[in-house]
C-alpha cells in the first residue's frame, strides 16, 4: 500500500484527502514510478476547485520525478532503475507511487537532481512552447509577462531575456518585483498601481508589446489586449482569477490582433516532440539560462497547506512535494 492524495468532491483545500491504495502492476505500455519529488502547479488548484473538469474521485498532480520500479511488456523507452520525470498527461502525481504511460516519461540528465527535475519539467516545457512555438520570441521584441515571479513566469523572464527580448514583468508585491528583475525583467509593474496599460504605453513609446503572456485570466484579460501593438498576440495560458468573458472576434480587428490558448500536451503529442521540448529545457538548465528557484518543499501530507500558500500568493518560483517517507 502507498499513500496518495485524492479529491472526492471539488472545493477548498479541505477536499484533499490522504489515503492508502494498492498501485498494482503496470500494463503492457505502462511503467511503475516511485516518486522522489512531485511538482506543485496552479493548475492543480483549478482541478481541485472544479474550474477544470475531470471525473471524480481523482488524484491531483501533473508533474513528478522518480525511479522506474517496473515496466510493462511492450515498454522500450525506459527501463527499471532509470531516473525519470514527466509533465502533463493523466492526473495522478500526488502519490508515493503511480502507474503511468511510459511514452510520457523522459530521462533526467546526469547533473540534474530529482527536486529540480520535478520543479521544472512541466513549467519548463510550458515555457518552451510558449516562447518558441505558440509565439516565437525574438531579439529586439518587447514582451509582457503576467505573474512574472511565478513558476512559469520566472522561467519565461529568464529565457526571453536571454534571447534578447525586452521583458516587462507584472507582479503583486515589491518582493516579487525584485525577483523578476533578478531574472532579467527590464521593467516591472505592480498590479496595485492599477495603471498597467498606461505604463506599458509609456515604456514602449505608445507602440505596445509584441506579445502578452497571461496566466491570470479574467482580471487582466482586457488590459492584456489593450497592451498589444498592431498585429500583437495575446497568449492566454491560464486563468488564476477565473475564465475571461467571451470576446467577440471583431474586437480583435481594431489592431489586427491574435489570440491563442495553447495546451502543452498539444505540442508534445509525439515522442519526438516530447523529447525535443524536454531536451531544450534541460539544455538551458545546463547552460545556466534557466535557474530554478524552489520556494518551498512540503511533505506530501501537507498538500492542503501548499495549496493555501500558492493561492494566497505566498509563493514565488517553484514548489515541490516530497513523499513523507523521504521527507527530512
Amino acid at each position: 500500500m502507498v499513500k496518495v492524495v485524492k479529491v472526492y468532491e471539488c472545493g477548498g483545500t479541505e477536499k484533499l484527502k490522504s489515503e492508502d491504495v494498492e498501485v498494482g502492476k503496470p500494463g503492457p505500455n505502462q511503467a511503475k514510478v516511485k516518486h522522489t519529488a512531485i511538482g506543485l502547479n496552479l493548475i492543480d488548484t483549478l482541478f481541485r476547485r472544479g474550474l477544470y473538469k475531470t471525473d471524480l474521485p481523482f488524484t491531483p498532480g501533473m508533474e513528478g520525478a522518480g525511479i522506474v520500479e517496473e515496466v510493462g511488456s511492450d515498454v522500450t523507452v525506459v527501463k527499471v532503475g532509470d531516473r525519470v520525470c514527466y509533465a502533463g498527461g493523466a492526473l495522478g502525481a500526488y502519490a508515493e507511487e503511480r502507474l503511468i504511460a511510459a511514452d510520457g516519461l523522459v530521462k533526467i540528465p546526469d547533473g540534474v537532481d530529482d527536486v529540480t527535475a520535478a520543479a521544472i519539467i512541466l513549467k519548463g516545457m510550458t515555457t518552451q512552447i510558449l516562447i518558441h512555438k505558440a509565439f516565437k520570441v525574438e531579439k529586439g521584441q518587447t514582451i509582457l509577462v503576467h505573474a512574472a515571479a511565478g513558476g512559469v513566469g520566472s522561467l519565461m523572464v529568464q529565457w526571453a531575456s536571454s534571447i534578447g527580448a525586452t521583458v516587462i514583468g507584472c507582479v503583486s508585491t515589491e518582493e516579487k518585483a525584485k525577483k523578476a528583475k533578478e531574472d532579467g525583467a527590464q521593467h516591472v509593474i505592480l498590479y496595485s498601481d492599477k495603471n498597467l496599460v498606461q505604463r506599458v504605453k509609456e515604456i514602449t513609446n505608445g507602440v505596445g508589446v509584441s506579445v502578452v503572456y497571461d496566466a491570470v485570466g479574467k482580471d487582466t484579460f482586457q488590459d492584456s489586449l489593450d497592451c498589444l501593438a498592431f498585429r500583437g498576440m495575446l497568449v492566454l495560458y491560464g486563468q488564476a482569477s477565473g475564465p475571461p468573458e467571451p470576446v467577440p472576434v471583431f474586437a480583435l480587428a481594431a489592431r489586427s490582433l491574435f489570440l491563442t490558448r495553447p495546451i502543452l500536451m498539444h505540442y508534445t503529442r509525439t515522442r519526438e516532440e516530447l523529447e525535443e521540448v524536454s531536451n531544450d529545457v534541460f539544455a538551458n538548465v545546463a547552460n545556466g539560462v534557466l535557474k530554478i528557484r524552489v520556494h518551498g518543499v512540503y511533505p506530501l501530507s501537507q498538500a492542503a497547506k501548499a495549496h493555501e500558500d500558492l493561492e494566497g500568493r505566498k509563493t514565488t518560483g517553484s514548489t515541490v512535494f516530497i513523499p513523507d517517507s523521504l521527507y527530512k
